[in-house]
């Protein structure tokens, strides 16, 4: 009986109706809605649009797919897309701020929207830190060619070891730099999701700016025989061109579409959530398609593809910009960069603090991470842990140590998503939907599987640590969270 009472309890879904009561703010206290359609198509924009584009791309042309690395982007996009419908039905459905992990907890019980929960502390968290040691590591060399010469041990984990100028190595101190930005980032967040999406809207522009400067003289620059053949043929080895190694570097480049699931986090905060919310979702996907085709046109069409193997970082952007006759772009490259960075933080904080406002709402985690300040009407306390945590994370360990365990975070919440549309048709066929999938179970099957097989192809140790994760949050939420759920002390 007591195997049956679990079961039970951990299968148990929350009723719309009850998530209704949840946005409407049963207590009086609510987020601010402020947002607009294309305020949620820039906060798309601007988390998806990162360091990817200018670092990615010609590493993914030169290694695996030549210049059919513009088809690698199509077909990312559609995998994405397929994800992003589903996002759309949900959000059309029940606009409220926990994203998937409210979708789940409508759908496939307590227990699964308690995994999920906690798998996007990985994807929000973990990823806010390792784009903020990266932008440390872009500030310092920004400084460095404009003649200010950071301390690079100040701008390191003690875990990391550095070469100094005269060949010595040595540990670095903390990553200071890193842990400014995740505050910096913080303190908007608190003042208000009005002054957050306005941040943002500036930070988009300019990097927007860069990359359309870059995509537009580029096009004047071009070899038209640099995109020939369009697809190199495949040289014996499966994933090394061809259309083989389109199919690689789509896998490659899926990641830098991640992060379009935040847009979903903001619903509470939109205006006219069931409409923008699936405008914004699609939208920014398409936007960020066309951009990086365009930018990947051009930037294989400067350079022979073969100029870019065996660089990554930004050196196949600056190998492209030696074909004209404006070096300048190096440093407006990196601004785009700083500019993009900062925005992905901004939303990934932005985010997680909306993910645990949720849950605390649900009793799930205490009710500190539900608190709404009275002034700026956001997750204030919630905003002010996270940023300590994230900016410990950031300033102590190594970026790269933790880089791919937020890609599998993100491939684990889209399965779930697609999972649970499914479902959804199933068990509620008569809810109110203004957005609806085309062709389920199709779509979102194949949504699903396509998430994975993504995540099948990542390397065990980045499995290692999300199962060592989850397991700690099966902890908390056997000793915690189940008996102070609200829908225990509701039966």
């Amino acid at each position: 009986m007591k195997t049956d009472s679990l079961r039970q309890s951990m299968m148990r879904c929350k009723s719309i109706d009850a998530m209704q009561v949840d946005i409407a703010g049963a207590d009086g206290v609510t987020l601010s809605r402020h947002l607009g359609p294309w305020q949620l198509v820039l906060l798309g924009i601007g988390v998806i649009v990162g360091a990817g584009i200018f670092s990615v791309t010609g590493m993914a042309a030169g290694t695996y797919a030549g210049p059919g690395i513009v088809l690698s982007f199509v077909i990312a996009a559609v995998a994405c897309a397929l994800a992003g419908l589903c996002y759309s039905e949900f959000a059309s459905m029940v606009p409220a701020a926990g994203s998937a992990y409210t979708y789940s907890y409508l759908t496939l019980g307590e227990f699964f929207a308690w995994i999920i929960g906690w798998d996007l502390v990985l994807e929000y968290a973990v990823g806010a830190a390792t784009v903020a040691s990266a932008w440390s590591a872009y500030l310092v060399k920004f400084l460095g060619e404009l003649g200010m010469h950071f301390p690079i041990q100040w701008a390191s984990s003690p875990f990391t070891k550095i070469a100094l100028a005269d060949g010595t190595m040595v540990h670095g101190f903390v990553n200071l730099p890193a842990m400014l930005i995740v505050f910096a980032m913080t303190y908007v967040l608190v003042k208000g999701i009005r002054e957050s999406s306005f941040l943002n809207a500036v930070l988009v522009a300019v990097k927007l700016t860069v990359v359309l400067a870059f995509i537009a003289v580029g096009w004047m620059y071009m070899n038209t025989a640099n995109h020939t053949p369009f697809i190199p043929p495949n040289d014996g080895t499966f994933g090394h061109f061809g259309w083989s190694g389109v199919l690689r570097g789509a896998s490659v480049v899926f990641f830098a579409y991640i992060g379009f699931d935040c847009i979903s986090t903001a619903a509470q905060e939109a205006r006219n959530p069931k409409r923008d919310m699936p405008f914004g979702i699609l939208m920014s996907l398409l936007i960020c398609t066309v951009l990086y085709c365009l930018f990947a046109y051009v930037l294989t069409g400067l350079a022979n593809y073969k100029e870019f193997a065996g660089h990554d970082g930004l050196a196949p952007v600056a190998i492209a910009i030696k074909y004209t006759p404006y070096k300048v772009f190096t440093l407006l490259v990196e601004i785009a960069i700083l500019a993009g960075f900062s925005s992905v933080i901004m939303i990934l904080l932005m985010g997680q603090s909306r993910i645990f406002y949720t849950m605390s709402r649900d009793g799930l985690l205490p009710s500190i991470f539900s608190e709404i300040h009275p002034k700026y009407r956001t997750p204030w306390k919630s905003n002010i842990l996270f940023a300590i945590f994230v900016s410990l994370f950031a300033g102590f360990v190594p970026g790269k140590v933790v880089g791919e365990m937020c890609s599998i975070g993100t491939l684990l919440a889209f399965t779930m998503v697609c999972i649970a549309v499914i479902v959804l048709r199933k068990t509620k066929p008569e809810a109110s939907r203004q957005f609806r999938v085309p062709f389920v179970p199709y779509v979102p099957a194949a949504g699903a599987l396509i998430c994975l097989v993504l995540m099948a192809a990542l390397p065990w140790d980045t499995w290692l640590r999300l199962i060592g994760w989850l397991s700690l949050g099966l902890v908390i939420y056997f000793c915690y969270s189940r008996q102070r759920s609200k829908l225990t002390h509701q039966q």
